[in-house]
């Protein structure tokens, strides 16, 4: 069982990451990106021979502390994790190359109630280990489906962003892969959910789910064509809820409104994946 105190001040180790151009264009083409040969603005994010460009998105496994929610001393049920939201806030473009350093922090915990699971709060900080600059700050909020009623405090729970309740301005399909979580699991996350059918079937999933940061690094995609024609250092922020996953093979189909608010869901299951987005774009 949680113990309220250990996990909210649990030591998350620093992490400092030698970035290379092969890391960058490794993450572009396990998010997607590459699928459509004739698309050459996709070329500046997937060929180091290019003057490089790095995906906004690839914040969130950049000096990424790997699932240490399964360390038995956090007291947390590692099968029965779900991320369930995720924002981005970009400071500065992020380097093709250089070392980073990712410092990542406990900064909530709520109890949902016996049964009803716990919702925690993470924030990850990205800093050029060079110069000191802030690249980018990270949040999760991972939902602890098997550790409600441990006795912490019910809220504050974060708001969501509201859905415009007219049709979207903007709909974009991109499609994964059978295989894109087993490319994408080697970013950092080696969450056995993603790879392993036993463990999935643990979980109650039916096969393997593909990684929720995945699905944002879709949906990330194509808000940076529409919204941003992509130019990495044109998207500020980004924030959403994961409400169903996905499964690898799935078409993920990102509508947008031109205010920056957006969802997603699978065009196979007509199922929405991904609710309350917003974005900032400059």
């Amino acid at each position: 069982m949680i113990d309220y105190n250990t996990l909210r001040n649990f030591p998350i180790p620093e992490v400092r990451q030698r970035v290379t151009p092969r890391d960058a264009v490794f993450y572009a083409l396990s998010v997607g990106l590459g699928q459509d040969p004739m698309d050459r603005r996709q070329l500046d994010f997937t060929d180091a021979d290019r003057a490089l460009r790095v995906l906004p998105s690839m914040a969130v496994v950049l000096a990424h502390p790997g699932f240490w929610a399964a360390d038995p001393a956090t007291g947390i049920d590692a099968v029965k994790v779900v991320h369930g939201e995720q924002s981005i806030t970009l400071h500065h473009p992020l380097p093709a190359e250089g070392e980073i350093i990712g410092r990542t922090r406990v900064t909530g915990l709520i109890d949902k109630g016996e049964g009803k699971g716990a919702l925690l709060y993470s924030e990850k900080e990205l800093r050029d280990a060079a110069t000191g600059t802030l690249l980018a700050v990270t949040g999760s909020t991972t939902f602890l489906r098997g550790d409600g009623g441990f006795g912490g405090p019910s809220g504050p729970v974060k708001p969501v962003n509201p859905v415009p309740e007219t049709p979207p301005d903007i709909t974009v399909d991109l499609p994964t892969r059978p295989e894109q979580a087993l490319y994408y699991r080697l970013n950092g996350d080696n969450n056995p959910l993603h790879s392993d059918p036993d463990v999935a079937a643990k979980a109650g999933f039916p096969r393997p789910i593909l990684h929720g940061l995945c699905t944002l690094g879709v949906v990330a995609h194509a808000l940076l064509r529409e919204l941003g024609d992509y130019r990495e250092d044109s998207m500020k922020s980004l924030a959403l809820r994961f409400s169903s996953p996905v499964f690898p093979g799935e078409t993920i189909r990102t509508e947008i409104w031109r205010d920056g608010a957006f969802r997603a869901r699978v065009v196979e299951r007509d199922v929405v994946v991904v609710n309350n987005g917003k974005a900032v774009f400059a």
